[in-house]
C-alpha cells in the first residue's frame, strides 16, 4: 500500500493508513470511495459471523466471447474472488441475515449468470430460513460477455424477490457506488427498504449514453443517491459509518425469526 492516497472528490492528499482506518471515506470532503466486498463484510457484520456460501460457482463462458476468459481470470487474480459477489449468512448485533455483497473491482460488478444465481440463492435462502435478506449493490449492469444468459438473470432475481414478499421475509438493499442499469432494473430497486451511501451513482443509462440520446437538461445531481432520494426512489441516505447501526435497527423493526443470540 502506498503511503499516500489522493481523494477523487476534493483532490486532497490523504495518509493511506488513516484513509483505510476511516473505511475509505475522505476525512476532508466525506467522499465515499469504493470498498471491496471482503472489506464491506468486515466493517458491517459481527466479527467471525460471516459464513460464505456458493463460493465455488464460476462462469462457464457460455458464448466464448473474445477475451472474456482473460478478463475473468484477471479479475479473479485481482480480487481473490471467483465472481463479482460474496454471498452467505452473517449477523449484526446477533440478528442473522442472508447476505450478498457485490464487488465493483470484479469486472465492474457486472451481473452474469453466476452473480444472478447467487443473488437468487441469497433471496431464496432468506425465505427458507425466515430471516431478512441484505444485498449490497455495486454494479455497472448486466455482463455483456454473457449476452442473453446475463439478461435472463434480471427476471430470475426479480422472481426471488417476489418469493420473499409472498413469504413475508424482509429484503433490504444498500446502494453503493455505482448501482446502475440491469441491476437497478431488477432486484435492486424492488427491495422493501432501500438505503444508499452518499454520492453513489444511481441510474439506468450512464451519462454518456444519456447525452448520446440527446438528454442535455438534467439536474446537477442527476443519477446520484441524492437525486434518487428526492424523487422517491430510495428511502434514506446513510453514511458508511452508520450503515451497520441502521441495518440492525431495520432487522429488529421488521422482525422475523432472525435473532441468533
Amino acid at each position: 500500500m502506498d503511503a499516500f492516497t489522493k481523494c477523487t472528490g476534493c483532490g486532497k492528499i490523504l495518509y493511506s493508513v488513516e484513509f483505510e482506518q476511516n473505511d475509505r471515506v475522505c476525512m476532508h470532503c466525506g467522499k465515499h470511495h469504493r470498498l471491496g466486498a471482503r472489506q464491506r463484510v468486515e466493517i458491517t457484520f459481527d466479527p467471525g459471523s460471516f459464513e460464505e456460501l456458493n463460493a465455488d460457482l464460476v462462469s462457464p463462458d457460455p458464448l466464448h466471447f473474445p477475451e472474456y476468459k482473460e478478463k475473468y481470470e484477471s479479475s479473479v487474480a485481482k480480487t481473490g474472488m471467483k465472481d463479482g459477489i460474496l454471498t452467505g449468512v452473517a449477523s449484526i448485533d446477533g440478528y442473522k441475515a442472508s447476505v450478498a455483497v457485490a464487488d465493483f473491482a470484479f469486472m465492474g460488478g457486472s451481473m452474469g449468470n453466476v452473480v444472478g444465481e447467487k443473488i437468487a440463492r441469497t433471496l431464496d435462502r432468506a425465505c427458507d430460513l425466515k430471516i431478512p435478506a441484505i444485498i449490497f449493490c455495486s454494479s455497472g449492469g448486466a455482463r455483456m460477455q454473457e449476452g442473453l444468459y446475463s439478461l435472463m438473470t434480471l427476471p430470475k432475481t426479480t422472481a426471488s424477490v417476489n418469493r420473499c414478499r409472498e413469504a413475508g421475509v424482509p429484503y433490504i438493499a444498500v446502494f453503493t457506488d455505482p448501482t446502475m442499469a440491469g441491476v437497478l432494473a431488477s432486484y435492486a430497486s424492488i427491495a422493501d427498504v432501500i438505503i444508499a451511501e452518499p454520492g453513489s451513482m444511481v441510474g439506468f443509462a450512464g451519462m454518456r449514453v444519456s447525452k448520446q440520446a440527446g438528454v442535455s437538461k438534467v439536474p446537477d445531481d442527476f443519477q446520484t443517491a441524492e437525486f434518487a432520494l428526492r424523487v422517491g426512489m430510495i428511502d434514506k441516505i446513510v453514511p458508511r459509518r452508520d450503515i451497520r447501526q441502521v441495518l440492525s435497527m431495520l432487522m429488529r423493526t421488521l422482525g422475523g425469526k432472525c435473532y441468533a443470540g
